[in-house]
């Protein structure tokens, strides 16, 4: 009788979870960062399958060899996708832009020269885009160097990294840029989340030269001020972290470079956090981008299209 309960219960469960009308989506890309957008896909939170060949092959940036890294994406209130890339290592002031309804099609690429405002910009890196619903409109943050322009403790005038931002309602016109988040120290990567209202969790990396690690800040409005900087939670050289709601927790992937693999922690409270990288499975030479989800119905259709 226990076997026929306990048959029953998994097949209930099983049956539940493929009843969900979305899965996750990571973006993603790899090494050396010339194929473009690389996705990978879930149904549990953990386990990943990756999509074969680039969804997205980069056109545009200030080299000569075109890149795209750190592909960050949000799906609209209207179900249009919109994605954002660092298309240069050094010398770019701007990122890449493109839309698409369903991830297969995709908009003309657009350079969106955010730092133009600043001749001495160093680089723009690994834009990231939050809604904000209480603003009905879009945050794309970012790190940028500006040499001499804030104390760089240990740092090179070079890689002493600040937190900046831009709004849009429409990904055509940008307001001005401005300062996010300003630490007193290098600052790279930072991944915005709100949990309720007054009540938002920016991610981040402590990039200065001890650290090189992830830990957490807290404010109560999307453009904060965030404060109360945790310690760090990952291993030192660890970076690109990126979040997801599962029930009422959160997990927090991030790449540990330094000892070259992919982990993550779980949370309820991002005060507390539990290792849990020998749940997950990720594709081979996966690089940090970010995840959102999406309907089984255009999920079905990316993994059936013809490259």
């Amino acid at each position: 009788m226990k076997k026929i309960v306990l048959i029953i219960i998994v097949a209930f469960s099983v049956l539940s979870c493929s009843g969900s009308k979305d899965a996750y989506l990571f973006t993603s890309f790899r090494e050396p960062a010339t194929d473009g957008l690389r996705l990978a896909y879930s149904y549990d939170g953990y386990h990943w399958n990756g999509l074969e060949g680039s969804f997205l092959k980069p056109e545009i940036g200030k080299s000569e060899t075109k890149i795209m890294r750190d592909p960050s994406i949000v799906q609209g209130k209207d179900g249009v996708f919109h994605l954002v890339w660092t298309t240069d290592w050094k010398g770019g002031n701007g990122f890449g832009c493109a839309s698409s309804t369903d991830l297969i099609h995709w908009s003309k690429q657009e350079y969106v020269p955010v730092m133009k405002n600043e001749s001495e910009v160093v680089n723009v890196w690994a834009p990231e885009i939050f809604y904000d619903d209480e603003q009905e409109q879009y945050l794309i943050i970012w790190a940028s160097t500006i040499p001499f322009r804030y104390p760089k403790g240990q740092e090179e005038e070079r890689n002493n990294h600040r937190m900046y931002y831009v709004t849009t309602k429409d990904f055509k016109t940008f307001s001005d840029a401005k300062l996010f988040f300003e630490p007193g120290f290098s600052v790279i990567d930072c991944v915005l989340l709100k949990r309720a209202k007054n009540d938002y969790v920016l991610v981040l990396k402590d990039n200065t030269r001890p650290m090189r690690n992830i830990k957490v800040a807290f404010g109560k409005t999307a453009l904060g001020p965030f404060e109360n900087i945790s310690k760090p939670f990952t291993d030192f050289l660890s970076e690109g972290p990126t979040v997801l709601k599962k029930d009422n927790y959160w997990l927090i992937y991030y790449d540990n470079y330094g000892a070259k693999n992919y982990q993550a922690v779980k949370t309820y409270d991002f005060k507390n956090f539990e290792n849990v990288s020998s749940q997950i499975q990720l594709p081979e030479g996966h690089k940090h981008g970010t995840i959102t989800t999406i309907s089984k119905k255009k999920l079905k259709a990316l993994i059936e299209r013809k490259q």
